[in-house]
């Protein structure tokens, strides 16, 4: 793999704990009594705003890594990396985060499936 495409891993992995957190972290946040007394429309808000960081490092990887801009991923490959990091990043958010979480035998079944995806979605 060339620098574009650690470049490109490394700006997903950014991205994602940008996503992890506007789309879950409001679930841990509402223990603390001032963010539970926001309404929908407040946590939507702050959501979008930490989505905004999201973005900004998802669409520079998107670009960066796409081999229509010179990079070293096909769309597809893309999509599927994306996606791997997005489950790793959410298992180690959801364990860490919601004690109340576990990791079962199905999970880890269902993240070698996605890992066996990336193996074929590279595979010539």
């Amino acid at each position: 793999m060339n620098l574009a495409g650690l470049y490109t891993i490394l700006l997903l992995v950014v991205s994602n704990v940008f996503m992890t957190f506007a789309w879950y972290g409001h679930l841990k946040m509402k223990e603390y009594s001032w963010f539970a007394a926001l309404p929908l429309l407040g946590v939507i808000l702050i959501s979008w705003g930490i989505a905004f960081f999201e973005y900004c490092f998802q669409v520079p990887a998107n670009r960066l890594g796409f081999q229509g801009n010179g990079g070293p991923f096909s769309l597809m490959q893309l999509k599927i990396i994306q996606e791997v990091i997005t489950l790793t990043v959410f298992v180690l958010f959801s364990t860490l985060a919601f004690k109340t979480e576990t990791f079962r035998w199905n999970h880890v079944l269902a993240f070698v499936f996605l890992v066996a995806a990336v193996y074929l979605v590279f595979k010539k």
